[in-house]
Formats: structure tokens, sequence, C-alpha cells
């Protein structure tokens, strides 16, 4: 098996097939790059920040508040996927404090829009649903519509990452 397909295993044959031709004929990196020409322009912690509330307050106004969005290099891409949420819940005194959290992997800095999005949307959506079920699969195609072929596309991207 080709050792860029780690990315997209699981996937079925009609998705992998393409995929693997364009990887032997050397064109996934220029089929990508005219798919998605530009990357986004959100490359601070507080513009990731402020995206993710714009998105937040649009479809989730009630979930739990966040305390922090950032980019996070240490995020490895296998294991944690893309990103990662995180509950945090400390004692304080004699009162509980929780915290939301959402970390985005630093190489998706470099992404297209539509891909950040899609990350966003995911954990957001875990703001709600903490499973990946039914459930959050739909809310996170009530945010984005076109969430599952975004969610291929970012795979896709880590590939032509590693391929550069």
């Amino acid at each position: 098996m080709n050792q860029y397909l780690k990315y997209i295993q699981g996937y079925p044959e009609h998705i992998l097939q393409p995929v693997t031709s364009m990887l032997d004929a050397g064109t996934l990196v220029s089929w990508f790059n005219q798919r998605y020409p530009k990357p986004h322009n959100i490359k601070s912690e507080k513009a990731l920040f402020e995206y993710t509330i714009a998105i937040k307050n649009r479809y989730l106004k009630k979930s739990a508040p966040l305390s922090k969005v950032i980019y996070d290099p240490k995020i490895h891409l296998i294991n944690n996927a893309l990103g990662l949420h995180s509950y945090v819940s400390r004692v304080h005194g004699n009162k509980l404090k929780s915290k939301n959290e959402i970390r985005i992997a630093s190489v998706f800095k470099q992404a297209p829009e539509p891909l950040l999005r899609m990350l966003v949307i995911h954990e957001l959506a875990h703001l709600k649903e903490k499973d990946h079920n039914k459930a959050f699969y739909q809310l996170c195609c009530h945010m984005e519509p076109n969430y599952h072929q975004l969610e291929l596309d970012a795979r896709l991207f880590m590939i032509c990452q590693e391929l550069k």
C-alpha cells in the first residue's frame, strides 16, 4: 500500500483508486492546487479565535463558551486526526471550573479556507455531540452541507503536504 494512503485508509475503493492513480502519475499536488488555488489568511490565533466564534455564533449560540482556539504544532496528524477539542475541568476552591478548547493542527495555517472551516465545524460540533455518531455528522452537515467532501479534501491536503 502506498505510504501516503494512511490519511485515507478506510475510504471505499472508488475513492482510493483515483487518488492512487494520481499519486502514481505524480499529478495529485497539481490537481489539488487547481481545486484550491490559494491558502486562507487566518494566520494568528486571535484571527482563528474570531473566525471560530463567528461560526459558533451562527450555528451554536446556546452551546458552551470557548476559552481557547489555537493552532497546535504538537498534534499528531494520524493519531489525533486534524484537530482536537478538549473539555478541561479544574477544581478551584469549592467550585468546579470548566473550559472548552479547540486546537487545530498547525499544518492547516497553510490550508485553503474551506478546509479550515470544515475543521472548525468538526471541533465545534463536539461541543454538542461528544462522539462521532449519526447526530454528530448530521450537525456537521447542517453547518457545512459539503462537510464530507471537505473532510476527504483535508486528508488529500495532508498527502500533498508530505509530497512537497
